[in-house]
């Protein structure tokens, strides 16, 4: 299958576009520059260089593709700009029978949900994903012309040297780790590797649509998570817990994020066949501890 890929350098994407090419798809991917086309290439993708903000440099290459995935993100003022920019391109594509349109959302979304949610959990963002649910209601929309459109909230990334684990396994490995807030909270997580395979999954599977949750079904605090990895970090790391507060003048609404108590389950995702690897951080420190130390060496 032929499938254009959105952010496909990025923590995600690049997740994704393995996967898919491990599963014999053509993957087009939209890249900024020469850099990243190189990077797509040895990946085994097939850039498209472009803009998402110039929709005319990228729209014929999805038009092309039996359907689209869409996992770019900047961090930053224009996140939301971008995840629009996109959208308007994507939905906007010519009627192909059979065409998809995943849209890669997230699970903070849901806000607090300190007892377990599933896909059937009413909306109620924190002010960091505020603008996605409008977002995820245009794309869910297109399934009236046709389109099989699906929604993926995935929990909090682990694998590698990025992302909101990674920068703990980075700040174990420096000796200091700030907690946002008690620790008590607990994150859904889930590995990246593991939600690579769920969106080659979706791509395969012409029934699925509508809304995924995408977790490893575990319930870990962050107390517990920095716990784990500290025991495996070269030394013993000092624990700060910054008040909430106090995150906020530093992080902005980022702080809210990291302090938010979630138990997020994937019934949905189950149900395709779809079973995650990895059931924990605080089980797989040592292991992702050596998978940080390798990316971050890369």
């Amino acid at each position: 299958m032929r499938v254009f890929l959105t952010g496909g350098t990025g923590y995600v994407g690049s997740a994704v576009l393995e996967s898919l090419v491990r599963g014999g798809h053509q993957v087009d991917v939209l890249v900024r520059n020469k850099e990243g086309a190189a990077r797509v290439q040895a990946r085994g993708g097939h850039p498209v260089v472009g803009d998402i903000f110039q929709r005319a440099s990228w729209c014929d290459a999805a038009a092309a593709a039996d359907g689209a995935i869409h996992a770019a993100v900047e961090h930053g003022p224009r996140q939301g700009l971008l995840d629009a920019s996109a959208i308007d391109g994507l939905v906007s594509l010519p009627d192909k029978p059979g065409r998809f349109l995943i849209y890669t959302s997230g699970i903070w979304v849901l806000g607090a949900a300190p007892d377990p949610v599933d896909e059937t959990a009413p909306v109620n963002p924190i002010e960091i994903a505020s603008w996605r649910p409008a977002h995820e209601a245009r794309v869910l929309a297109t399934a009236a012309s046709g389109v099989r459109a699906v929604v993926v909230r995935p929990g909090i990334v682990y694998g590698g040297a990025r992302g909101i684990v990674g920068d703990l396994l980075k700040d174990a490995a420096n000796s200091l780790v700030r907690i946002v807030g008690s620790g008590e909270n607990h994150w859904p997580l889930i590995y990246d590797r593991d939600l690579g395979e769920f969106y080659a999954r979706l791509v395969s599977t012409p029934a699925a649509d509508g809304v995924y949750h995408v977790t490893n079904g575990g319930a870990e605090t962050v107390s517990e998570i920095v716990t784990a990895l500290s025991e495996h970090a070269p030394t013993q790391p000092s624990i700060r817990h910054v008040p909430l507060a106090e995150a906020r003048k530093k992080m902005g609404p980022y702080a809210d994020a990291l302090a938010l108590d979630q138990i997020v389950r994937s019934p949905r995702a189950r149900a395709l066949g779809w079973t995650p690897t990895l059931h924990s951080v605080s089980g797989n420190a040592a292991r992702l501890f050596e998978e940080w130390r390798r990316g971050k060496a890369a």
